[in-house]
């Protein structure tokens, strides 16, 4: 059965906008307009963001699969590049005098979120890969971090007291964690993005966490993981960074 939408209206009920015209457009029981362009029309005008069906024909409509694994790779690769670089420029811009700096109680000092995060993609690479953490007690004993702990479970009464010992030593740490993720990702192949790292349902330490309320109905996928608990993650934290930056008289990263 196919039925007509009156003159100036949409597949969804909406007027079009200014300069449509207004002649009836054909739909399906679908729901589908049988003229494309009618379609994107329809779409361009309609004041929610809406995703127009496509048909067999339409060359967007082969863009799946390995096409769409590609583009995912290839913009995570770079978004992941470019959230290092706000990392190296910030620790390049800084001394020991910075990170160790504590504004008054009941603040963290920057070296609580640097080491967090750097330790942080280093045991989420484990999560998601297998593969041992960078950071074992010959680390520890050269960078000689106050608290040999990235503090995801502690109080901000206790992770206040963290503290970089050997500068230096963690900014070469910092590297071999943020060169290892990107050489991952740079041969990481389409297909892994979608396997499953943790299942539902998730353990109480898991379903607490911003990834459980990205993940699917099935779990926390590779994509989930190294969006959440790397891209996203390292953004917040330089967000705490360059505010931190500020009590000491230092500026953000970009405009």
């Amino acid at each position: 059965m196919v039925r007509l939408l009156t003159c100036g209206q949409t597949a969804w009920g909406h007027q079009r906008g200014p300069g449509a015209h207004h002649q009836p457009s054909r739909i399906d029981d679908r729901g589908t307009t049988v003229d494309r362009h009618r379609r994107l029309a329809a779409y361009r005008w309609c004041p929610f963001p809406r995703t127009p069906t496509l048909g067999a024909n339409d060359p967007a409509a082969g863009r799946t699969g390995a096409n769409m694994h590609d583009v995912t790779l290839d913009s995570l690769r770079r978004r992941m590049a470019a959230m290092h670089s706000l990392y190296y420029q910030a620790v390049s811009t800084m001394g020991s005098e910075h990170v160790n700096h504590v504004e008054r109680p009941g603040t963290l000092p920057i070296a609580f979120s640097l080491f967090h995060y750097t330790n942080m993609e280093d045991a989420s690479y484990l999560l998601i890969t297998g593969e041992p953490p960078v950071w074992n007690e010959d680390w520890q004993a050269r960078v000689n971090v106050a608290i040999d702990d990235h503090g995801k479970h502690r109080t901000v009464e206790e992770m206040m007291h963290q503290r970089i010992g050997d500068y230096d030593a963690f900014m070469e740490y910092q590297r071999a964690v943020f060169d290892r993720t990107e050489h991952w990702l740079a041969t990481l192949g389409g297909d892994e993005l979608e396997r499953l790292v943790i299942s539902r349902p998730f353990p109480p330490e898991v379903a607490s966490t911003y990834s459980a309320r990205v993940a699917g109905p099935q779990g926390i996928t590779v994509l989930d993981a190294v969006e959440c608990w790397m891209y996203q993650h390292g953004l917040r934290h330089m967000g705490e960074i360059e505010l931190a930056r500020s009590f000491v008289g230092l500026g953000g990263m970009t405009s």
